[in-house]
C-alpha cells in the first residue's frame, strides 16, 4: 500500500512539474486527430498534409502557435503558387525537362528561404505541387489548390485547438522563465563574489555567464510570444520590455562583477571588506530569488529592507578604507577593480529598484484578476 501511495506521489508530482509539456502532448493529438477526421470528411485528396500541419503549428504557448500558423500559411500560399506556375507554363513531359523544372521550382524558393526563414516551407510546396500531377495525374493547378486546402485546414485545425484545449499562454512562460533566470542570477552572485578572496579561472566564469546569458536569450523568444499575443489583444498583461530590459541590465552588472572576481583583491581591502560584501551579496541573492518568487506567484515585490541596510553597511566600509587612505596603496590593477566592483553595485541597487516596480506592475493583473473572481463569487 505504501509503494502504491509513493508511485501516485510521484507521479502527481511528474504531472505537475510537466504540466505545460502533457498539455502540449495532448493538444498535438487532439490537433492530429481532428484535422485527419475533417480531412477525410471533406474528400481531400491527401489527408497526410492537413494532419503535418496541424502537428506543427501546435506550439507550446498561443502566441508560437499563432507564428507557426502565419509562417507556415505564408510559405505554402507563396510555394503553391510558384509550383503551380512553373507546372503550368514549363514544360516537363520528359525526365530531363522534369528535373529542369524541379530545379527552376525549388533553387529560388531556396534563396528566398534562406534569406527569410518565414519561407522555409515554401521549397518544399513547390515539390509537392509539382510532382503530385505526375502521380496522380492531377493538373498543376488542382494540385496547388488542394495543397492549399490541406494546409489551411491543418492550419486553422492546430490554432483552434491550442485556443480552446489547454491553452497555454506564453505570459505564463515568460514568468516562469524570469524566474528561473533570477535564480540563476542569485547562484551566480554568490559564486562571482566568492571570487573576490579565492579568484575564478576563466572556464568557470564561462560557465557562470554563460548560463545566464542562454537563460536570457530563451527568455527573449518566449517575451516575443507573449508580445505576439498581446498585440493579438489575446490576453491583458503587462509589456515584457521592462523585465527583459531589467534582467538584461542585471546580467550586465554580474559580467562586471565577474571582471573583478578575475583575480583576488589585495588582502588588506578583503579583511575589511569580506563581511559587508558577503552580507551584501547574500541580501541581492535573497532579493533576486524573492522576486521570482513572486513572479510566479503573482505576489507583489519582497521588501528591500535588508538589501539597503547591507549595501549602506558596504558603502559605509568603502567610505572608511577611503578615509584610511588604503585605496591609494592599491596597484593599478587592483584599483581598476576594486572600483569596477563598487560601481557594479551601485549599479544592480538601482536595478534591483527597476525589478521591484516590474514585478509590482506583473502582480496586478493577478491582483485585479482575484478581486474579479471575489465580486463574481
Amino acid at each position: 500500500m505504501k509503494r502504491i501511495t509513493r508511485l501516485w506521489r510521484g507521479l502527481r508530482a511528474l504531472v505537475r512539474r510537466r504540466r505545460v509539456q502533457l498539455a502540449l502532448s495532448i493538444r498535438v493529438t487532439i490537433a492530429a486527430l481532428a484535422s485527419l477526421a475533417l480531412a477525410q470528411f471533406l474528400q481531400l485528396p491527401l489527408p497526410l498534409w492537413a494532419v503535418l500541419t496541424a502537428v506543427i503549428v501546435t506550439q507550446m504557448s498561443v502566441g508560437r502557435s499563432l507564428k507557426a500558423t502565419f509562417d507556415y500559411l505564408v510559405g505554402t500560399v507563396g510555394g503553391a503558387i510558384y509550383g503551380g506556375a512553373i507546372g503550368v507554363f514549363v514544360p516537363h513531359s520528359s525526365e530531363i525537362a522534369l528535373l529542369a523544372a524541379l530545379a527552376i521550382a525549388v533553387a529560388p524558393l531556396a534563396l528566398i528561404a534562406a534569406i527569410n526563414p518565414r519561407f522555409s516551407v515554401a521549397p518544399i510546396t513547390a515539390i509537392i505541387v509539382l510532382l503530385i500531377p505526375t502521380m496522380t495525374h492531377a493538373t498543376p493547378i488542382a494540385s496547388a489548390v488542394d495543397r492549399l486546402l490541406e494546409v489551411a485546414l491543418g492550419g486553422v485545425t492546430g490554432l483552434v485547438v491550442s485556443f480552446f484545449l489547454l491553452p497555454s499562454n506564453a505570459h505564463s512562460l515568460v514568468v516562469a522563465a524570469a524566474a528561473r533566470t533570477l535564480d540563476r542570477m542569485a547562484r551566480a552572485l554568490g559564486e562571482l563574489l566568492a571570487g573576490l578572496t579565492q579568484g575564478l579561472d576563466v572556464d568557470a566564469l564561462h560557465r557562470i555567464q554563460d548560463g545566464i546569458g542562454q537563460a536570457l536569450v530563451q527568455l527573449n523568444v518566449v517575451g516575443a510570444e507573449a508580445e505576439r499575443e498581446r498585440s493579438a489583444r489575446l490576453v491583458v498583461v503587462p509589456d515584457t520590455g521592462p523585465l527583459l530590459r531589467t534582467l538584461l541590465r542585471l546580467r550586465h552588472d554580474l559580467v562586471m562583477i565577474g571582471r573583478a572576481a578575475s583575480n583576488p583583491l589585495p588582502e588588506a581591502v578583503m579583511t575589511r571588506l569580506e563581511a559587508p560584501l558577503a552580507q551584501a551579496g547574500a541580501a541581492l541573492a535573497d532579493y533576486l530569488r524573492a522576486s521570482g518568487a513572486a513572479l510566479k506567484a503573482g505576489r507583489g515585490p519582497p521588501s528591500r529592507h535588508a538589501v539597503e541596510s547591507a549595501l549602506d553597511a558596504y558603502a559605509a566600509e568603502i567610505a572608511a578604507l577611503r578615509r584610511d587612505g588604503v585605496t591609494r596603496s592599491l596597484p593599478g590593477d587592483a584599483a581598476e577593480r576594486f572600483f569596477a566592483l563598487g560601481f557594479a553595485l551601485e549599479q544592480m541597487h538601482d536595478n534591483v529598484k527597476d525589478l521591484e516596480r516590474c514585478v509590482a506592475e506583473w502582480a496586478a493583473p493577478s491582483r485585479e484578476k482575484g478581486r474579479n473572481n471575489s465580486q463574481s463569487d
